[in-house]
């Protein structure tokens, strides 16, 4: 029976047109015996100045090569390689530097969005803290010791969590080890604070002080519910005016388009007639209101991308919100958890607004989005107060 031997492979600095390249190079064997030799390019010299640095981008890949390799040969695998790894592998779109394909059947493949998030996360958190350990040392106490030290809500401190623990089951996936100490950590998600929603009055008086497009853009987001991925996303011919329809087709996340977040999120939106009113308006007002158009298309790339939303927030959001003098914590999202909360405040099934928000389930639209407002609960009260003292009055 023929060994099967780890490969370290080699590392060359090789002359490229466009410049010095760090090349790896490694011999394949194939099914009938024969070997083949095989060579990818790591990166440029300027990305890895030194060879110790490309050394270290080439870990995760002489993992893939030498997945056949006994076990006991991988037992020193640091976190920092898995983490390579596992952006090669899980953020594919992040690690080349390329943009999302679009129309993928791979149900396993992330968001650009997602892929962006963790991504921080593993650079900003994750690294720093574990890099040089090996995934044998990696103690559940430790991790939830180090968690509660960080300067975060507790929201991102679980995503944390969850993601390192996704390294481990990614690990366990590649037989790189049997265990995943991260089911042990304790971290909750509860929010330190309840989100701000906002009332009819106050969404009125933040239109008035808000110049277009951001006005549009917000009315529609609040009478809508849209992510601010999907809203920026949004093209001329989404926009059904004939069938008063918004069809959510691409959600548009640091200027990069990808698909909606999830398959309930793909779902059409229904337009009132007074926000196509708004949106005819402003197509016909502006410059760029062809059917491949970008709704609110940013005058300074002469239509070619969206505007960025942060930036049009910055320079005329904040301002508007302190002309209509709200004293809350305003931004696109919470649009969509007041589009949420005035839907459940009205009494409406909780199915529809289900649909309406695109969840996947109704708990996530009511345990994370809705609430009840004062008054509503003071009428529920009141109402519960009334029928017994007034059965109470009839026994008497």
């Amino acid at each position: 029976m023929r060994r099967t031997s780890h490969q370290h492979g080699s590392l060359k600095l090789a002359d490229r047109r466009k410049g010095k390249v760090w090349e790896f190079r490694w011999r394949e064997v194939q099914i009938d015996g024969s070997v083949c030799r095989k060579n990818i390019v790591v990166g440029t010299l300027e990305e890895f100045p030194t060879e110790s640095a490309a050394q270290s981008a080439v870990d995760a890949i002489r993992l893939t090569i030498n997945r056949q390799t006994p076990q006991q040969l991988l037992k020193n695998v640091s976190v920092e390689t898995l983490v390579k790894h596992y952006q090669e592998h899980e953020l594919p779109d992040i690690f080349s530097k390329q943009k999302p394909a679009t129309g993928s059947s791979d149900e396993h493949h992330k968001s650009y969005s997602t892929q962006y998030a963790y991504d921080i996360y593993l650079k900003k958190w994750v690294l720093p803290r574990w890099r040089s350990y090996r995934l044998s040392e990696v103690k559940a106490v430790d991790v939830e010791a180090w968690l509660k030290t960080l300067p975060l809500a507790r929201g991102s401190r679980a995503k944390i969590r969850n993601l390192m623990s996704a390294l481990f089951s990614h690990a366990i996936r590649w037989e790189w080890t049997e265990r995943n100490p991260i089911k042990s950590v304790r971290q909750s998600a509860k929010r330190m604070r309840t989100p701000d929603v906002l009332t009819p009055d106050e969404i009125m008086a933040l239109l008035k002080n808000l110049p277009e497009p951001l006005r549009t853009a917000a009315e529609l987001d609040a009478f809508t519910g849209l992510r601010r991925g999907e809203l920026i996303g949004l093209q001329w011919e989404d926009v059904d005016f004939e069938n008063l329809v918004i069809h959510v087709r691409r959600s548009v996340v640091m200027m990069v388009q990808g698909a909606p977040k999830t398959e309930a999120s793909a779902k059409d939106v229904p337009l009132d007639a007074a926000l196509a009113e708004s949106l005819l308006k402003l197509r016909l007002g502006g410059p760029y209101n062809r059917e491949t158009d970008w709704v609110f298309a940013s005058p300074t790339m002469k239509g070619q991308q969206p505007l960025w939303p942060e930036t049009l927030w910055r320079r005329y959001g904040r301002p508007a919100v302190k002309a209509a003098k709200i004293q809350k914590r305003v931004g696109f999202h919470t649009f969509r958890h007041t589009y949420t909360t005035l839907l459940t405040q009205n009494n409406e099934e909780v199915k529809v607004v289900q649909e309406l928000l695109r969840h996947a389930n109704s708990r996530i639209t009511l345990d994370l989005y809705a609430q009840a407002g004062m008054p509503n609960k003071r009428l529920a009260q009141s109402k519960l107060v009334r029928m017994v003292l007034n059965k109470g009055e009839a026994l008497a």
